[in-house]
């Protein structure tokens, strides 16, 4: 058990250098990846979406053509 904890200790410790190594985007380029993400996000809910009608009209002929 104290052996865990002293890795967890040491866990902590390096933590701080660590982030420091980090190379953080600028508000520019944060900005720049939000907007491509909505983008992509509304281009694929637009994909679903047409595929949800065309299942739905497909099922529609299917189960009007069997009659129930």
């Amino acid at each position: 058990m104290l052996e865990k904890v002293q890795q967890f200790r040491e866990f902590l410790a390096s933590v701080p250098p660590e982030l420091k190594k980090v190379t953080w985007p600028d508000w520019d380029q944060l900005r720049n990846a939000t907007g491509v993400i909505i983008v992509f996000v509304l281009i694929v809910a637009g994909i679903i979406g047409l595929m949800d009608l065309v299942f739905r009209k497909i099922v529609e002929v299917i189960i009007s053509t069997l009659g129930a």
